[in-house]
């Protein structure tokens, strides 16, 4: 058996996805992020954005070519490209899922619904994009969902709780707006968005409920794209302190230090796979290593985290080419 199969069985299996999600919305941004891709390989996700990049009146050119862009093999060759669309209240949220998944439902990551404002409205708007996708042929497209309002938080556990629902997003300034000037718009960015009571209760609700369903939460944007070293320092925060496994960039020079912020400590990879070694020529029953009992609980750590090494690019030891 897969070590997966071993480790997780009768548990939630985690989902596991790059550590940076890179949103662009123009054509040249797009472009541009494709190129970065292909550069550095598939250790950061890219996510095309229907609903702040179109231009008003040209929303179905702009889903037309980045659905084109998507179904592109030679653009997007790791199929790690997911989209934006507009949300379920707009009048082209329908039109965008119905162009895009016409065109390059197979190719497609993921699809990141915004603004849902409830369990209900979410269920109505994957029932919709399942329509559209099984149309084309797809019938296990995740779904990203972004939670920016009152409602969502509400209901976060059971939107994580959707077998469709892959990811959870916060929208931390649709968040902080919707409450009318009663939060600061220091709660927006470092270090008030890491101390504000209420916005520190979202970022926990929410990384609570992906933990509890096995997805990923990903943490928002910093907004700040002349330091880099901002983002990094924000991503190390999201995951040390919030237990987020993902973070939204919005500029090329945030990405590599997401990745590198959120990457496991090479200390503790060469552990996991030793450990996950030993392990698995134990038929994972129980061993002890430097002096410290391991069982499954442990095993399932260190596999996670070896995933996490693997998705973040990070050099391997050779022994955990029989972890696969």
């Amino acid at each position: 058996m897969h070590p997966s199969e071993v480790l997780f069985q009768g548990t939630q299996h985690p989902v596991t996805l790059p550590a940076c999600d890179h949103y662009a919305g123009s054509e040249k941004l797009m472009r541009k992020s494709i190129a970065l891709q292909q550069q550095l390989g598939p250790v950061f996700d890219i996510t095309f954005d229907c609903e702040d990049g179109a231009a008003a009146g040209n929303e179905a050119a702009h889903a037309a070519l980045v659905a084109a862009l998507i179904a592109d093999p030679d653009a997007n060759r790791f199929n790690r490209i997911g989209v934006r669309v507009h949300d379920i209240e707009s009048n082209h949220f329908e039109a965008d899922v119905a162009t895009i998944c016409a065109t390059a439902a197979q190719q497609l990551a993921y699809l990141v619904i915004p603004k849902v404002e409830s369990l209900a409205q979410l269920k109505t708007a994957i029932a919709m994009v399942s329509r559209h996708a099984q149309a084309a042929g797809r019938t296990d497209l995740p779904i990203h969902v972004l939670i920016e309002t009152h409602r969502a938080l509400h209901d976060v556990w059971e939107i994580a709780a959707l077998p469709e629902v892959e990811c959870l997003s916060f929208g931390i300034m649709d968040f902080v707006s919707a409450h009318y000037g009663s939060i600061a718009a220091a709660a927006m960015q470092s270090p008030g968005q890491f101390s504000h009571p209420l916005v520190v209760r979202a970022k926990l609700e929410i990384a609570a409920a992906c933990h509890a369903h096995g997805k990923i939460a990903s943490h928002n944007v910093t907004t700040d794209i002349r330091q880099p070293s901002l983002a990094a320092s924000d991503a190390r925060r999201a995951a040390q302190e919030f237990g987020f496994g993902r973070m939204w960039s919005i500029h090329p020079d945030q990405i590599v230090p997401i990745v590198e912020a959120f990457a496991p400590d090479s200390n503790e990879v060469i552990k996991a796979v030793e450990i996950l070694s030993a392990a698995q020529a134990q038929s994972w029953g129980p061993i002890q290593y430097q002096g410290t009992l391991h069982d499954r609980a442990s095993y399932r750590y260190y596999w996670t985290l070896l995933q996490k090494a693997r998705h973040g690019g990070l050099p391997l030891p050779t022994a955990a080419s029989s972890l696969h």
